[in-house]
Order: structure tokens, then sequence, then C-alpha cells
């Protein structure tokens, strides 16, 4: 007579409990596309692929500063464009001024430069997504203050914002500031100064002020107000290539997760076909076995 073993017993049903488990986890890949849905699927693999998630995050947030300081660069280019062109004119009014035949015509100017004197100030102090672009790191405090006389025009205007400028952490290794300098900030306030400079020699008809002083202030602030537009294209240009290497880096990121996660839908499902196969020759092997046995002990 024979009876099958607790031993025979114990390995059948730790066998088919392997098999079991081994088809959960086939099944799931082949339904999820994912090699890995949890630690215990390959917990050397899934170790790999929490660093490289990690990374991934850095790299969204560096991809998401990027595009902040990108369009705070923008906003300030599109304001020293609108100082410079202020510039511009400003030197062909001293030309003009200098050579009108008539203090009609020398009032006429001094009206414009006082009305480009405020449109400076307007533009200075240009706000972007509700702070001050020419602050430095003072961004919510009005950076260019304007003295007036009893009439309400300017009289001069100072920089009372920061020496420093907020910098954005934009790459691996890449800390940038998408604002002006401290000192670019202060050249500002001198060409509003000029452009003070400018009205009252024409408003006082003083063409020798204008062809000397005020000529001179204004050429050395349309020299600065140059080298700051220049800066900011040169910013702009170092983000866009830096945000050109966080997508490649990203997208490096992206297959080697993939490689570790993503499961081979034709080796998983010939795996599961399988494993399918070995787990109901398992059932039909112990079933032969144990019946074999119980006729054995019946007779």
């Amino acid at each position: 007579m024979r009876v099958p073993s607790s031993a025979f017993s114990d390995t059948l049903s730790s066998q088919l409990q392997h098999l079991g488990q081994q088809q959960a986890q086939l099944q799931n890949q082949v339904s999820t596309g994912l090699r890995i849905t949890n630690l215990s699927d390959d917990p050397a693999a899934a170790g790999r692929v929490l660093g490289l998630q990690t990374e991934t995050k850095r790299m969204q947030q560096y991809q998401r500063n990027n595009g902040q300081a990108t369009e705070l660069t923008q906003a300030a280019y599109s304001a020293l464009n609108s100082i410079k062109t202020i510039s511009d004119r400003a030197g062909e009014l001293v030309t003009l001024g200098s050579g009108a035949s008539s203090a009609d015509s020398t009032q006429a100017y001094a009206k414009e430069s006082n009305q480009m004197l405020e449109q400076f100030l307007q533009a200075a102090n240009t706000k972007y997504d509700n702070a001050y672009l020419f602050g430095g790191t003072v961004t919510d405090t009005t950076p260019f203050v304007a003295e007036r006389d009893a009439s309400g025009n300017i009289t001069s205007i100072s920089y009372q914002g920061g020496a420093n400028s907020p910098e954005f952490e934009v790459g691996e290794g890449a800390t940038i500031s998408p604002y002006t300098s401290g000192e670019s900030n202060q050249e500002l306030a001198d060409f509003g100064n000029a452009l003070v400079s400018l009205r009252d020699a024409l408003t006082h008809q003083d063409s020798s002020a204008l062809t000397s002083t005020v000529q001179s202030s204004l050429q050395n602030s349309e020299d600065d107000i140059l080298n700051t537009v220049s800066t900011i294209g040169a910013v702009q240009t170092r983000l866009a290539a830096t945000s050109t290497q966080n997508q490649a880096r990203f997208s490096s990121l992206q297959n080697l997760t993939s490689t570790d996660t993503d499961a081979d839908l034709a080796t998983t499902t010939v795996k599961l076909s399988q494993t399918n196969n070995a787990y109901q020759a398992a059932l039909e092997s112990g079933a032969k076995i144990m019946q074999m046995s119980l006729l054995d002990y019946l007779s």
C-alpha cells in the first residue's frame, strides 16, 4: 500500500505556489506593460528606477526654473528695448534742440523730453508676475523713485533697489540670474537724470549745455543700455542652451527607466504560456499520483 508522503505533498504545494506567483506576475506584466510594479519584482532594478525617478524630478524642476527665468528675461528685454527707443530719441532731440531756430520749437522739444522722462520711469518700474524687474533682490518695492517739483515735474531719479540679483538653478551645476545687475540698474537711474538735464536744457534754450554735458551723458547712457540689452540677450541664449541639455538628459532618463521597467511583451507572453503549461502539468501530475496512491490504498 502506498500513500502520498508528507514530503511529496509539501513539494507539490510549494511548486504550485511558486508557479502561481509566477503566473500572476507575468499576467500583470502583460496587462500593464511593466516588468516592475513592486520593489520585490526586482529589488536591484527597482533601486535603479527610484534613483532615476529622483533625477527625473530634479530635471523637471530645472526646466520649470528655466522657463520662469526665460519669461523674466523676455519681459526685461522688452522693457529695455522701450528704454533704448527713448534713448535714441533723446539723442535726436539734442541735435534738434541745439539747432532750433525758434523758442516755440525748443519748448515743443522740452515738452516731448518731459513725456519721455515719464515713459522712462514707467518702463524702469516694470513689473512681471507682480514683482519689479529692475530692482535686484528687492522685487516688492518700487526701485526707481522720482523727486518732483510743485508742478509735478520730475527733478531727479534715484535707484533704491538691491545691489544683487536673484538667481535660478536652471540645470545641473547651472545657476543663472535673469535679472539686470544692481550696477546696470544704477546706470538706468543715471540715464533718467540725463533726461532731466535734457529737458531742463531745452526748457532754458541752453544749446551750450545740450552739446556738451547733456550730449556726453546721453551717449554714456546709450552705451550702458546697449551693454545691458546685450547681457540679457546672452542670458537668453544660455537659458536656451541649458534647456536643450535638460531635455536631452530627460529623454535619456526616460529611456533608462523604460529599460528597467518596461516588459518585453513578446518574451513575457511566451513565458506566461510556458508557466501556464507547467502549472497545468503540475496539477495533472499531482492528481494522477494522488489517484494512484488512493487506488493502492483501497486495494
